[in-house]
């Protein structure tokens, strides 16, 4: 497949399954002047139908493969459970397609190593959609704590939970790689990593495992150089919570919506009692990583989530759950 290599020209995107998370790319992609959604796949062609119309989506596949044969495709969004993220991505990416694939990128490193292979073979692009890192608070966030403006960073605590109220909900499978520390821990621990910009060098976690065994519950923590701490909580048995806080030496940040920003935020930083409130800018929260996909594509951009980022995440919950496992610390390479 020639690939587009202009900023003139529109990718064209294929949905692989019909994922409850693809409603949140659809408006993102119909607004974007780069990128045109004209095609969704399931493993049912009554299926893709029913999708594709109530979703005004031109193309409609029975197949996942059918849609990667179609040499129309430039994109797919990968929004398949996590546990099937690898084998679809790689054949996408051999099908000639480049790839947005939902976080996890996967759950094993050797995973991310055959991914990663498979798009160097190709000369493809494959990107992992973490949407927040998009995003312009985000952006202003870090640039914020490498301003100064806390001090030296001394903690960052971070929590992101919500109760799932169906015992059926793929989350809790353990087949399709659910856990709460894939689904929403690794929001926290990527925004850790962000704004820290190194790893830690060495995890402590704790969880509380469910009926099928996956964690419903987990809570880890993380030593950086310099004796700088993390911790973070994740959870689908507690009410709603997104927050992260990152305390310094001189004064403190509350970011009360760091992974879901709305169009009207703001961040608090606390200098002894003294608050002041600092408006975020405002960008709708998906369109940032479907033009990030078109600015390397297209314009031979770094992605802003790099592969090595990607797997270095990953890397890092597979460390905590073994030290919850373990009862002990794990140090990191």
């Amino acid at each position: 497949m020639e690939h587009k290599s202009n900023q003139n020209q529109s990718l064209n995107w294929g949905l692989i399954s019909t994922a409850r998370i693809n409603r949140a790319v659809i408006n993102p992609l119909r607004e974007s002047a780069r990128n045109e959604l004209v095609a969704v796949a399931s493993r049912s062609k009554e299926k893709a139908q029913d999708y594709a119309s109530e979703w005004d989506i031109p193309q409609a596949y029975g197949s996942y493969q059918a849609m990667l044969d179609d040499p129309e495709i430039d994109v797919v969004y990968n929004s398949l459970p996590n546990s099937l993220h690898t084998e679809w991505t790689v054949k996408a990416l051999k099908a000639g397609k480049h790839v947005l694939c939902e976080k996890p990128l996967a759950t094993t490193i050797e995973e991310v190593d055959e991914m990663r292979a498979a798009a160097k073979e190709t000369g493809n692009h494959l990107a992992e959609a973490f949407m927040y890192r998009h995003h312009p608070q985000t952006i202003k966030v870090k640039e914020l704590v490498d301003s100064g403006i806390l001090g030296e960073v001394r903690l960052v605590i971070g929590d992101f939970t919500f109760s799932i109220k169906s015992e059926e909900d793929v989350r809790l499978n353990p087949d399709l790689g659910g856990g709460s520390i894939w689904d929403i821990g690794c929001y926290p621990i990527s925004y850790t990593r962000y704004i820290m910009g190194e790893e830690p060098q060495e995890v402590f976690g704790w969880q509380m495992s469910g009926n099928s065994g996956v964690d419903e519950v987990f809570t880890g923590q993380m030593r950086f150089a310099g004796d700088v701490f993390a911790q973070f909580d994740s959870g689908f048995r507690s009410p709603y919570r997104s927050r992260i806080e990152i305390v310094g030496s001189e004064a403190s940040m509350v970011i009360p919506q760091p992974f879901n920003p709305g169009l009207e935020v703001e961040i608090q930083i606390d200098r002894d009692g003294e608050i002041e409130s600092i408006p975020m800018p405002r960008k709708e929260l998906y369109i940032g990583e479907v033009e990030d996909m078109a600015d390397v594509i297209l314009n031979g951009s770094s992605p802003r989530v790099s592969m090595e980022d990607s797997r270095n995440n990953i890397k890092l919950i597979l460390a905590l759950l073994q030290s919850a496992e373990l009862g002990k610390p794990v140090l990191l390479s």
